[in-house]
């Protein structure tokens, strides 16, 4: 019988089905559920157990990981009859995983603290492939003993584990990081326009460019998508256009200027309203092209 923690996995998308993946291969029991049968077919096929909602789930686990698209999607899981909170055990800890805003993440934390369950907010960096090779950035919001307690599993989903601050700050420090990553796509997305259509070999250049000053995980993650013009997703625009509205929204609220992140966020969202949503982020490229004259 293993003495590893109990963990219930709520969510399980592009992100959330390789990270739980990751746990049991670490040696954890996970339990799951989402409301796709398929992902929960995979889930048991991985050696998991699928449940039939989120209270059989949580019901015996000393920790609940959640990875679920924004802040609706966490309070509808949290909160009511059915929810997280009316129906895990006193003292089991809550991780949050998905990106969501920081107040949602303090209230979470309130509201659990009053049932005697613990909180932390969790949110990654990586993408797909960082979540399938287990190497994510993790910044994590909450109490050190907390995260103390949480380290080791978060160790099995990441490289780069950091306890950021107090309940929220992890969501914060992630809606920086889509910040740099959305302004990062789209400088080299406008990077690739021009130099196609200065008629440079577009392979070379972006080799070389990456083994610069200009280089970047973002430009090293996402060249090949524009190479091959493949925009499957490992991170929805959909998703992105969510994050920048955070940002946006924070930045507002403690009076920080982005006046490029701004711009930024109003080309995902036109990218977003053509019907390029449910794309990877790199189909910022999209966008360049359709404002250079190309057709898309």
């Amino acid at each position: 019988m293993s003495n590893l923690p109990k963990i219930a996995w709520i969510g399980l998308g592009i992100m959330g089905s390789p990270m739980s993946e990751n746990l049991l291969k670490a040696g954890y029991s996970v339990t799951g559920f989402t409301l796709e049968q398929d992902k929960l077919d995979r889930l048991a096929k991985a050696g998991g157990s699928a449940a039939g909602s989120i209270a059989e789930a949580v019901k015996d686990a000393d920790v609940i990981i959640t990875m679920v698209p924004a802040s609706p999607q966490v309070e509808a899981i949290s909160y009511g009859p059915e929810g997280i909170l009316e129906n895990a055990r006193q003292g089991a800890l809550i991780v949050d995983m998905s990106s969501i805003t920081p107040q949602t993440s303090v209230d979470l934390a309130k509201n659990a603290a009053e049932k005697g369950i613990r909180v932390i907010d969790a949110p990654v960096s990586g993408g797909e492939a960082g979540a399938i090779e287990a190497v994510l950035s993790i910044m994590v919001g909450g109490e050190q003993a907390d995260f103390d307690e949480a380290l080791p599993i978060l160790e099995a989903l990441g490289k780069t584990i950091v306890l950021c601050g107090p309940h929220g700050s992890g969501q914060t420090v992630k809606a920086a990081n889509q910040l740099i990553v959305a302004v990062n796509i789209q400088a080299c997305a406008e990077a690739v326009v021009f130099l196609e259509k200065s008629g440079v070999n577009l392979q070379a250049a972006l080799d070389v460019l990456n083994g610069g000053l200009a280089g970047s995980t973002v430009l090293t993650r996402k060249k090949d998508n524009f190479l091959n013009r493949d925009f499957k997703p490992g991170f929805r625009i959909d998703l992105h256009h969510k994050d920048m509205g955070i940002v946006t929204d924070a930045a507002r609220n403690v009076g920080a200027a982005l006046p490029v992140g701004a711009v930024v966020a109003q080309l995902v969202a036109s990218l977003r309203a053509q019907g390029d949503g449910g794309l990877d982020h790199s189909a910022l490229l999209r966008a360049v092209e359709r404002l250079s004259g190309q057709q898309v």
